[in-house]
């Protein structure tokens, strides 16, 4: 499994504006890529929604070694009702902290040296105002999952991630498929795990080779495939085949041949500029609010 990485989580954003400037002022992140779409992706990566979106990768550096967020937006939704499934992106960054502090977006200390913050739309970013020597300042990413047994038999046992920390009294697990990689933590809680319309994925890369044999392995062990191996095309840019997948509490995860995957996913020196010019020539805040409508929630 050392050929298998970490690669992204996705968030679906209403207010584009203010989730540039979280990401890029208050993180310090920068934009890696931004696409635009017609119409909706073959395997959901903007939600159950047909019409026009975009996604905008966002990182500390390039795709290729580090753990980055997709920000779909789907024009004219303005809002998705959160769950209690996605718990937290935890980031070491001194300079997030000064940055957050500097621009007054709200923080809150919640342990010596950690501070919880939200990003637009409610979901929770930790940092840690320390710096780390690695180049990329994601460490993890935290689940919520309802079983912690059946879940770490579904990502040990059947996606092959190793344990890299278990505290069985607070019903956490670090996993991982490599010491230099962002890490996924499963935290256990009381009743079902409830992903409302803001219900997130998470991504991993596999030699493409690979992708048959997990979704057969899928199918032999009864657990759920969302969508079957297909191909996904961006204008202009390579096909990636994909394999999306739902762990037993129904987090998605898609898993992406990483050779296409690394020539799709190449920085595109354009990007904060495709976002910036995308987002003047939305118009849609302009028009609900002229026709004095609110934009539909997720």
């Amino acid at each position: 499994m050392a050929a298998r990485r970490a690669l992204h989580f996705v968030f679906k954003v209403g207010n584009r504006f203010q989730t540039a400037r979280f990401y890029r002022d208050v993180l310090g992140m920068k934009v890696l890529r931004h696409e635009e779409f017609e119409e909706g992706c073959k395997a959901a990566c903007n939600g159950p929604y047909d019409g026009k979106w975009s996604k905008t990768m966002v990182g500390f550096g390039p795709e290729d070694d580090h753990f980055v967020a997709e920000l779909t937006y789907n024009y004219g939704i303005g809002d998705y009702k959160l769950g209690n499934d996605f718990m937290g992106i935890t980031l070491a960054s001194s300079q997030a902290v000064s940055n957050a502090r500097k621009l007054e977006w709200p923080l809150t200390e919640v342990a010596e040296g950690v501070f919880e913050t939200e990003a637009p739309g409610g979901y929770k970013f930790y940092l840690q105002n320390c710096s780390l020597p690695q180049s990329d300042p994601v460490l993890k990413v935290t689940l919520a999952v309802s079983d912690l047994h059946k879940s770490l038999n579904y990502w040990c046992d059947l996606l092959g991630m190793k344990i890299y920390e278990k505290d069985e009294e607070k019903q956490r697990v670090l996993l991982g498929y490599a010491d230099n990689q962002c890490k996924l933590e499963l935290q256990g809680v009381k009743g079902a795990v409830d992903h409302a319309a803001a219900f997130g994925r998470i991504a991993f890369s596999c030699p493409e080779k690979e992708l048959p044999d997990l979704e057969d392995l899928m199918k032999r062990e009864n657990q759920k495939i969302l969508t079957p191996l297909v191909s996904l095309d961006t204008p202009g840019k390579a096909t990636v085949q994909v394999v999306i997948l739902a762990d037993p509490d129904g987090h998605e995860i898609c898993f992406v041949g990483d050779e296409a995957f690394r020539e799709l996913s190449k920085v595109d020196p354009e990007g904060s500029k495709l976002l910036d010019d995308a987002m003047a020539a939305d118009k849609s805040d302009e028009w609900f609010a002229k026709h004095n409508k609110p934009k539909a929630s997720g």
